[in-house]
């Protein structure tokens, strides 16, 4: 992107610092939250300007079903809002909709108009996302001054590239291509360590020791 879109990030000093401390383990699973990706991610649209015409990764809509139920779940696709609105209509009913904190498209990623027309890299600024007053009211002891960051919150994207600002909170998984001989198990797998995450006090100092690897030999019970 061009430097009117934020130019290409990088970690700050801090984030990188809190990144270092050594994992712990909470007793008790906590509500992260967690940043969904769609095309490439739970689907893939074989022609994007028909967004009615996708394939659904296997096990996308049991998967978010679940993560809507027991996480807090913000979409953000770097797709045009109108063809967010499309993809979510297929994959989610109107009550699962209401339960994501946020539904946000292109139009969330600071582009200059130019960069917005244009096929450039996004990168999903996790401090974006945080900062938002909806989101940060989500969190459930916003009352007491407590705030979405890098200890409580996971990306579950294809691109690393896209979480290059916060490399540590980047559950980064194959890329969906809708091709028969593609691993079919691979969101049973994000289902597993999503919840190893909600166990962690810290997610990008577990991520960065321990970071999502898919198991060729995976099977479902």
């Amino acid at each position: 992107p061009s430097a009117a879109s934020g130019g290409i990030p990088e970690p700050t000093p801090l984030y990188i610092k809190t990144s270092l401390s050594q994992p712990v383990t909470l007793r008790q699973p906590r509500r992260i939250l967690v940043i969904m990706d769609l095309n490439g991610t739970l689907l893939y649209r074989p022609n994007k300007r028909n967004p009615f015409n996708f394939i659904q990764r296997p096990h996308a809509r049991q998967f978010l079903d679940y993560c809507v139920d027991t996480f807090h779940v913000a979409i953000w696709s770097s797709a045009r809002p109108e063809n967010v609105d499309k993809m979510v209509s297929q994959l989610l009913s109107p009550e699962q909709r209401s339960k994501c904190v946020v539904i946000w498209g292109r139009d969330r990623f600071g582009l200059s108009p130019a960069d917005y027309s244009s096929r450039v890299q996004c990168y999903k600024r996790l401090s974006t996302i945080w900062n938002d007053p909806q989101v940060a009211a989500s969190h459930p002891a916003a009352a007491h001054g407590q705030r979405w960051d890098q200890t409580n919150t996971v990306l579950v994207d294809d691109s690393a590239e896209k979480g290059r600002s916060e490399p540590y909170n980047i559950l980064q998984l194959p890329e969906f291509e809708g091709l028969a001989n593609e691993p079919a198990d691979v969101l049973p797998q994000v289902h597993d360590y999503l919840n190893t995450l909600c166990y962690q006090a810290n997610i990008s100092s577990y991520i960065r020791r321990h970071p999502f690897r898919i198991d060729a030999n995976y099977r479902l019970p």
